[in-house]
């Protein structure tokens, strides 16, 4: 029973493809699709910080740029927190 089911788990595992990455990169704003006679991207590049910079890039080529829809946005500071003065009597 053992062996049956060690078999079943085995061939399981083996027949599952590997899995693929987020293609998306969540620092940057803009990303190009890439296509090579394919409905599906070829590879996603996502480098760019302005849709011109991507589209200069694209031209010439099978690929389009979008906005990257995992961007996180640009990082901003924590805010400092101002220690209220005492006024004197209180």
């Amino acid at each position: 029973m053992r062996l049956t089911f060690t078999i079943i788990a085995a061939v399981g595992v083996c027949i599952a493809g590997p899995a693929t990455a987020q293609m998306y990169d969540p620092n940057y704003p803009v990303c190009m699709e890439v296509y090579e006679g394919r409905l599906t991207p070829e590879y996603v590049d996502c480098s760019f910080t302005s849709l011109p910079q991507c589209q200069a890039t694209a031209s010439g080529r099978s690929a389009t740029c979008s906005v990257n829809p995992f961007y996180k946005g640009p990082k901003t500071a924590p805010k400092e927190r101002r220690q209220r003065q005492r006024q004197p009597g209180n």
